[in-house]
């Protein structure tokens, strides 16, 4: 695969939401939208102002922070007065961009790459105790010789009951070769134990197997830094639960999915496909501007002949629809679910050095097929609906990128207008979506889009 280079300091996102040869599509270039261009005649004219109205303009500002600095009521923070101005500005151009204060840009590094200083231990809250789900292979936790339906009572002799499930967490994370210690409730045991830890650091899994029968899920829930990676494993260990035979299916759940690194996607659409565009954008800038290409290699080869569905909703955006897109122009998967977030844009992360970062939206993206689905969303398939528990109906559905105040626009598709569900049920019986994923694989249900055929381009809807 060839990834054209990225500028420096910068880390190019599809960005998440709150909380990117020879081609099989030879195309040629679009004319750009009529917004598009509208902006970019926005753009000239801006530029073309004279430098005096500019420099005026920043005196305004000057003013403006020396009447606050000398007349507001209390003594303001200049810092946080600058910083405020620099969000206001960014946060005036799309929903999107923005500024990051340096905490927050320490954050966002550590989201991107999926690593983190930590114990190694998955956890859920339980009757207002830390329940240990599983610690991951290799970690201190593990080591230490940390259980599943473990109760941690204790961190560093603080107790855990009153606090939430984020601040428990937070006070097991910290500095690489720190110690804490946390006692722990066990089962069968008399008497807590105690252990004391190194903290190390902890890649945090990005995908994870189930084996339904002799289906592969996939399910992956962001595109960090481990995305690639994850699905890769996941595959390999497909195969060898079975001995080195190809599952008769795979399903890859990018649900609820908010996105992430562009390159990951790229990598994960890339594990499916043998040739061909995963995704094209366009910025102002030819350097924003860039064609990823799939490359045949060992692991595309090796599941070339498995049927792969991918299930979407309301809650898969940004990267997550770069793959979805992908997969579905090349006619590689069958798209099931229900409309997509619609996020179509690209954000650089922008160091500014000891001042935290800015994040910018840098380019359009568009699929192989030179759709832009900004505010549209990737349409499904075969339109599956999951069965809403009537305490969620009516509050499980968004319209999505379409609803953003000031949302760029400039999409090829039909705006959204109506809300799309991101309810998933936990119990995977009552999931309705992956049930009907699974029976088409198994032949137990059919459908003209199953498997997705070159020459066809209608949409399915089940009731």
């Amino acid at each position: 695969m060839k990834l054209p280079p990225v500028r420096a300091a910068a880390i190019v996102l599809a960005l998440m939401l709150p909380t990117l040869s020879a081609a099989s599509f030879a195309q040629e270039e679009p004319a750009p939208p009529a917004d598009v261009t509208q902006g970019a005649d926005a753009a000239e004219k801006a530029q073309a102002r004279d430098p005096s109205e500019v420099y005026s303009d920043l005196n305004l500002f000057g003013e403006v922070f020396d009447r606050i600095r000398a007349e507001y009521v209390d003594v303001p923070d200049e810092k946080e007065l600058i910083r405020a101005a620099i969000q206001g500005m960014l946060t005036s151009l799309d929903p999107h961009s923005g500024y990051l204060a340096p905490k927050d840009y320490a954050d966002t590094q550590e989201d991107v790459s999926g690593k983190f200083g930590g114990l190694g231990i998955e956890v859920t809250m339980e009757n207002d105790v830390l329940k240990v789900v599983s610690p991951i292979d290799d970690t201190p936790a593990a080591k230490a010789g940390i259980l599943p339906n473990d109760f941690i009572v204790q961190i560093d002799g603080t107790d855990v009951q009153g606090l939430s499930l984020d601040d428990a967490v937070a006070k097991m994370r910290g500095t690489v070769g720190s110690k804490v210690k946390i006692t722990v409730v066990r089962e069968g045991q008399d008497k807590p134990i105690d252990f004391e830890l190194t903290r190390d650091i902890i890649a945090m899994r990005a995908a994870r197997l189930t084996m339904e029968g002799d289906i592969a899920v996939l399910r992956l829930s962001r595109f960090s830094e481990q995305a690639f990676v994850g699905i890769k494993k996941g595959i390999d260990d497909a195969f060898a639960q079975r001995n080195g035979v190809a599952p008769k299916g795979i399903i890859l759940d990018l649900r609820n999915n908010p996105g992430g690194l562009v390159d990951q996607a790229v990598f994960v659409a890339d594990a499916f496909l043998k040739q061909g565009s995963v995704v094209l954008t366009r910025g102002r800038s030819e350097q924003e501007s860039a064609r990823y290409d799939a490359k045949p290699d060992a692991l595309d080869a090796k599941i070339a002949d498995v049927p792969l569905i991918v299930l979407v909703n309301g809650g898969s955006a940004s990267a997550a629809e770069i793959v979805a897109g992908a997969l579905q122009d090349h006619k590689r998967a069958t798209v099931i679910g229900t409309r997509s977030f619609g996020k179509g844009s690209v954000q650089s992360i922008i160091s500014l050095g000891e001042n935290g970062a800015m994040r910018l939206t840098t380019a359009r993206y568009y699929t192989p097929n030179n759709r832009s689905i900004q505010a549209a969303g990737i349409q499904p398939d075969i339109v599956i609906t999951e069965n809403v528990p009537d305490e969620f109906k009516g509050r499980d559905e968004i319209i999505g990128e379409a609803a953003l105040p000031g949302q760029i626009g400039g999409g090829t598709e039909e705006k959204a207008t109506t809300g799309s569900s991101v309810y998933v049920p936990a119990d995977k019986a009552e999931d309705t979506q992956l049930q009907y994923a699974l029976k088409l694989i198994n032949g137990e249900e059919h459908n003209d889009a199953y498997p997705p055929k070159s020459d066809q381009q209608t949409i399915a809807k089940v009731n």
